[in-house]
């Protein structure tokens, strides 16, 4: 019976905080954004932390007019795809760019992975990018063993500024005994037991990996598609702190996100030296180390309550120098704008 409990889906979400549904584990955090607002007696806000980026980053921003903030020697090639190209073009223009498989197809307007895919052929990304409505990034695949996920801030006017978060990314694998099949081995693993579903549709699961062999399952660093976000606060050094910053200060209009990157060692990355950014996430984005299994949700909270802090307090100096909100009226029909388009993209494809 224990067992049986043990590896449940339902179990397994129900008795770990992190696998809680979004809808759920979000209550404490509206109430945050509830007094926050009502202390600025603004519901929107936020939207004047980040105001280079449509509603701060906080919702339905595009992808590709963030990348152009962020300085080119950080960038791994980068190309959007508007949604009036045609798809069977894109390979063409792949190879007038220059750029190499594998690559990585994802949504312009996009969120926890949504719809993000490693694609090794043309002939599997004109396949892919034919699923996909609205506009699309073609980015190469940094080859990086390190995935962070670091968390960072800077005030405009009063010039503190600091990191906060690192979450290291420990992508879903499972080690074979040279008898058992990818299915049983998944099912052994309450992690891979969630994902069984996806991962049957584009693996062979009756495969039986060797002895010792390392299958790695989903490398895309994305916590709803499997990978384990772990708890790297202790990595938050100086010279981290200086290299991460530099290139925050560098992006006009943004005070606040988090940084998706990949670096070839921690040591390199406190060097300033040897890492790319995948992403830059506003004021929506989390502290993901508070995913760690090993974190209590008490703390973890705790965290997200200190951050809707640092977001105020950046709004607060914003508007003291004239930097004004969103409409309410323009936040309520960008939202709108946004739940359609999702609605639209999930009935159009899947992961």
């Amino acid at each position: 019976m224990l067992q049986k409990i043990k590896y449940h889906p339902f179990f397994i979400r129900l008795l770990n905080w992190e696998f809680w549904p979004i809808y759920i584990s979000n209550i404490p955090v509206f109430f945050f954004w509830l007094i926050h607002a009502i202390r600025a007696r603004d519901m929107f806000f936020f939207t004047t932390v980040n105001p280079a980026i449509a509603t701060g980053g906080f919702f339905g921003e595009e992808k590709h007019k963030i990348y152009r903030l962020i300085p080119r020697e950080y960038l791994p090639k980068t190309l959007f795809i508007p949604a009036t190209c045609a798809r069977g073009d894109i390979a063409d223009r792949i190879r007038a760019a220059g750029m190499s498989y594998p690559l990585v197809c994802k949504p312009d307007i996009g969120e926890r992975g949504m719809h993000v895919k490693v694609i090794d052929t043309p002939h599997a990304l004109t396949q892919h990018a034919q699923k996909m409505s609205g506009g699309i990034i073609i980015q190469e695949y940094i080859d990086y063993p390190l995935e962070l996920s670091v968390m960072c801030h800077r005030y405009p006017y009063s010039g503190r500024m600091g990191v906060t978060s690192i979450c290291k990314k420990a992508f879903l694998t499972v080690t074979g005994d040279g008898q058992n099949t990818l299915a049983h081995l998944i099912d052994k693993n309450p992690r891979a037991i969630l994902q069984k579903n996806t991962l049957a549709k584009r693996m062979d699961l009756q495969q039986v990996p060797d002895a010792g062999e390392t299958v790695l399952l989903e490398g895309i660093g994305n916590h709803c598609r499997g990978t384990q976000f772990l708890n790297a606060n202790d990595w938050i050094t100086p010279g981290l702190e200086t290299a991460i910053l530099k290139v925050l200060s560098q992006m006009p209009g943004v005070y606040y996100g988090r940084f998706d990157l990949r670096t070839s060692s921690i040591d390199d990355l406190n060097a300033g030296r040897a890492f790319l950014i995948m992403e830059f996430n506003g004021v929506g984005s989390e502290p993901a180390h508070i995913y760690d299994p090993a974190y209590p949700v008490v703390n973890a909270y705790k965290d997200v309550w200190r951050h809707w802090r640092i977001l105020y307090e950046i709004s607060r100096e914003q508007k003291a120098h004239g930097i004004a909100s969103i409409h309410w009226r323009d936040g309520l029909e960008s939202l709108r704008t946004y739940f359609l388009y999702k609605k639209k993209a999930n009935l159009t494809y899947g992961l």
